[in-house]
C-alpha cells in the first residue's frame, strides 16, 4: 500500500491537497491518507467491477426467482456502501503497520533470494494460504455464537448478484479479509504483486456472486465458482471455500453444485415456465 501512498502524496496530497509544513511520512497524516485512499479504492473496485459484472455477466432472468427480493440489487448496493467505512478501519491499521515498514513486502525482484521464481511461488501460496484462512473463518462465522449477529446479513441473499459480494456486516467482511492482510506479514511477497492480488481477490469476490456457474468441465469439482457459492447462499453448510474445494473436502462441507445436476436456481425457473 505504500506505492499507492507515494503516488497519492507526489501527484495529488503533497501539492494539492496537504500543507506544505506536514511531512509526507507523519503518522497522522499517513493514517488519514490511507483511510481516505483505502475507502476510495474499495468503492471504485466494488461499483466498477460490479456493475461490469451485473450488466454484462449477472443472468437477469434470476431475478425472477422467488427467493430474489424486491428491491434486492439497492439494498446489496445500500448495505455495501454502509459497511464498507467501517471494514476500512482496521484494514486501514494494517496498511498502516505496512507503510511503516512492519511487513515482508519488498520492492525489487533482486530483494527476494528466490528471484521471478520466488514472485510466482508467492501468488500460488497467497491464494492457498488465504482460501484455507477464509475457509475456517468462514466457516466459523457459521456458528450459533457469531451466525445470527455476524453473519447472516450476508444470507439475506439467497439469489445473489454481483452487488451481495461487499454486502457484509462490518465484522464479517473484515474478517474474511484478514487472511489477505495477514500474508505479507509472515512471508515475502512483492509489493507490486500484493496489489495486483488484492485486486484479484475483490474481483473474485464479486465473481462468485455473479450467477455465471460456467466452469471448465475438469475444473468443476476444484475450482469453488459462482455454482458452488449459490449453493452454499441457499442451503448454507456447504461450500465455504473462496478459490478451491479442497478446504471443503477436508472439511466434509463440500456440496457438488446443483447447477451441475440440473436443479439449480436457472433449472427451477425453466420447470416454472413450463407449467
Amino acid at each position: 500500500m505504500d506505492l499507492v501512498l507515494e503516488a497519492a502524496d507526489r501527484h495529488i496530497l503533497t501539492p494539492y491537497v496537504y500543507p506544505a509544513g506536514w511531512p509526507e511520512g507523519e503518522p497522522c497524516r499517513q493514517l488519514l491518507s490511507l483511510f481516505v485512499i483505502t475507502n476510495l479504492g474499495a468503492l471504485a473496485l466494488y461499483l466498477l467491477f460490479g456493475t461490469l459484472s451485473y450488466y454484462f455477466i449477472f443472468d437477469h432472468e434470476l431475478k425472477k426467482h422467488p427467493q430474489f427480493l424486491e428491491n434486492q440489487v439497492s439494498r446489496e448496493i445500500a448495505y455495501a456502501l454502509r459497511s464498507l467505512p467501517w471494514i476500512s478501519v482496521p484494514t486501514v491499521a494494517l496498511f498502516f503497520a505496512e507503510v511503516r515498514g512492519y511487513s515482508k513486502l519488498y520492492d525489487n525482484i533482486e530483494d527476494s533470494p528466490y528471484g521471478w521464481s520466488g514472485v510466482f511461488l508467492s501468488m500460488l501460496s497467497f491464494l492457498f494460504f488465504t482460501d484455507m484462512g477464509i475457509y475456517w473463518i468462514h466457516r466459523g462465522l457459521h456458528h450459533k455464537l457469531f451466525y445470527k449477529r455476524f453473519h447472516k446479513p450476508h444470507h439475506l441473499w439467497k439469489i445473489a448478484t454481483p452487488f451481495a459480494s461487499h454486502a457484509f456486516h462490518p465484522v464479517d467482511g473484515f474478517m474474511q479479509s484478514l487472511p489477505y492482510h495477514v500474508y505479507p506479514f509472515l512471508f515475502p511477497l512483492h509489493k507490486v504483486t500484493y496489489l495486483g492480488l488484492y485486486i484479484f481477490v475483490n474481483v473474485w469476490t464479486i465473481s462468485i456472486h455473479d450467477g455465471d456457474y460456467r466452469v471448465p468441465r475438469l475444473l468443476r469439482h476444484v475450482i469453488n465458482g459462482s455454482a458452488h457459492h449459490t449453493d452454499h447462499h441457499l442451503y448454507f453448510d456447504y461450500n465455504y471455500g473462496q478459490y478451491f474445494t479442497l478446504w471443503d473436502k477436508i472439511g466434509g462441507s463440500y456440496k457438488s453444485p446443483t447447477s451441475f445436476e440440473g436443479k439449480g436456481p436457472h433449472d427451477y425457473l425453466r420447470k416454472l415456465r413450463e407449467k
